[in-house]
């Protein structure tokens, strides 16, 4: 692969609807390969996909969040899983990047074609401080796109070698520091990698398992992301952190998908007589009615995003984020993944039997969204937080 990327002469979501004849090309290998192809994922270099979000100081772009939610909606109109794999590595790779001595991140982070990967955090991993750095030891599922990344990831709480829990941060009313929680980056070389990743959708994600035994992880690659005291990076991205940027991805993901849906079923009604109705599809006003609500669900679930993120990103550029922003954005990509989840559906069954077949343009774009619907972010406890918050009453705050 030549990892040299030409000058940028376009912006991100040029180059990525630019992309589009190509991923639409390779789509159905890439869904039975259950990864990207090489041609793509060489497309995607040159097109520097892969330093969206990377901070400006190590050679990244530093994208504003609106232009970004635009480029991963462009990708995941072309494939979902391209579009997964896309968020999914600038999402991780900026924000440990964020986190870490700048020499360290522009060595890691700094060539346009490395990437990382990495899977949730959980409670059975062990990562134990030693000079310099930790020793670390579990396995971790869902690294999306690690078949393609340079470098691999993991969370874990920190443990001292007697087994105690490591604390950072200032002693607080006697009690001692915060609980020690660290991202870990390390080649994928390193890792032992699990090939279980049979799904029903976003199959090219190749979205495996892995595991660790006892690898030493030095301190400069050992960031605590979202830490503000750890943060080295002033931009609006890193102030944000992790959480939104990926809701604002993911999101952003499943409306390309749905608009992909929702255009096919269009192009599908303009021509078809369903042999369940006396009348063309096109003439037919049930149909009219639900092609008018597709696209005004589309377009206000798209229009609410950019206009949370815009605010949650101007607000961290002036030093003024507030919890309300975050929450009005956990808000809106939430309700955006189930809209789009919506409109996905009823385009599919709306097209009737053509959209189970293998050589049609539903099958396999049903299958990526159902999988991208059972995300994290989607799900609607998120939604009933924000409604405890609009009330004032009792309310863990989680994942803004």
């Amino acid at each position: 692969m030549d990892t040299r990327v030409p000058a940028i002469t376009t912006s991100a979501p040029e180059r990525a609807r630019a992309l589009q004849p190509l991923l639409d090309q390779h789509g159905p290998e890439m869904d039975r390969r259950g990864e990207v192809t090489p041609e793509v994922v060489d497309a995607l270099v040159q097109a520097d996909m892969l330093r969206l979000l990377l901070p400006k100081s190590i050679g990244g772009q530093e994208m504003q969040l609106v232009e970004y939610a635009k480029t991963i909606e462009a990708l995941g109109y072309a494939d979902a899983s391209v579009a997964w794999f896309i968020n999914q590595s600038n999402v991780s790779s900026s924000t440990s990047a964020a986190a870490m001595p700048t020499e360290t991140a522009r060595e890691v982070f700094g060539p346009p074609s490395v990437g990382l990967a990495w899977g949730a955090r959980h409670s059975r991993s062990k990562a134990i401080k030693v000079p310099g750095g930790y020793r670390v030891t579990g396995s971790w599922s869902f690294a999306s796109g690690g078949r393609h990344t340079t470098w691999l990831g993991c969370h874990s709480a920190i443990q001292n070698p007697d087994g105690t829990p490591h604390t950072r941060g200032p002693i607080i009313e006697g009690k001692g520091g915060r609980a020690d929680d660290r991202s870990f980056v390390f080649l994928r070389s390193e890792a032992k990698i699990i090939d279980d990743w049979q799904v029903l959708g976003l199959r090219a994600t190749g979205s495996d398992s892995y595991s660790v035994e006892d690898l030493f992880i030095p301190d400069e690659r050992a960031p605590a992301r979202d830490a503000p005291e750890e943060r080295r990076e002033p931009g609006p991205l890193y102030v944000l952190g992790s959480t939104l940027l990926y809701a604002t991805g993911f999101s952003s993901t499943t409306l390309g998908i749905a608009r992909r849906l929702f255009e096919t079923y269009v192009a599908l009604a303009r021509g078809k007589h369903s042999r369940a109705s006396p009348s063309a599809m096109a003439m037919n006003g049930a149909n009219q009615r639900e092609i008018g609500q597709f696209e005004a669900k589309l377009s206000a679930a798209r229009a609410f995003i950019h206009e949370a993120a815009l605010e949650a990103y101007e607000a961290a550029a002036a030093g003024k984020l507030t919890l309300d922003h975050r929450i009005r954005l956990r808000l809106a990509t939430t309700h955006g993944m189930n809209e789009a989840t919506d409109v996905s559906v009823a385009c599919y069954r709306a097209a009737g039997t053509i959209a189970i077949m293998n050589s049609g343009p539903f099958e396999r774009r049903f299958r990526d969204a159902m999988s991208a619907s059972q995300h994290l972010q989607a799900m609607m406890p998120h939604v009933e937080m924000v409604g405890r918050h609009i009330l004032g009453v009792d309310n863990p705050i989680q994942h803004v």
